[in-house]
């Protein structure tokens, strides 16, 4: 079994800044992707951003949090971040981050899912 488990968040004035981080524990052999969705009521999930595993950490971020947001990892410590700048009111969402992961060297890659922070920002 995996976990991914979440800290950071809360509330923040437009403009401010947050930093949202995410470690997963449990059966790992390895990591893929790790990355961060978002939701608000009624909306469907939208991916914020995502980086590649095996040693490139490729990036890629939805085109509203460029430049404003950066997702980093830690392979050595499974951990993602996601350092969160110049926020918006539209940013406010809950964030869940996810991992990609593959429990043994001959298995398949699963998603595993955080529990959700909650991120506002006010104006």
């Amino acid at each position: 079994q995996v976990q991914l488990v979440e800290s950071g968040g809360g509330l923040v004035q437009a403009g401010g800044s947050l930093r949202l981080s995410c470690a997963a524990s449990g059966s790992i052999f390895d990591i893929n992707n790790m990355g961060w969705y978002r939701q608000t009521p009624g909306k469907q999930r939208e991916l914020v951003a995502v980086i590649s595993g095996g040693g490139t950490s490729t990036t890629v971020y939805a085109d509203s949090v460029k430049g404003r947001f950066t997702i980093l990892r830690d392979n050595a410590k499974n951990t993602v971040s996601l350092q969160m700048n110049t926020l918006k009111p539209e940013d406010t969402a809950v964030y869940y981050c996810f991992a990609n992961v593959r429990s043994s060297g001959y298995g398949s890659y699963y998603p595993y899912w955080g529990q959700g922070a909650q991120v506002t920002v006010s104006s």
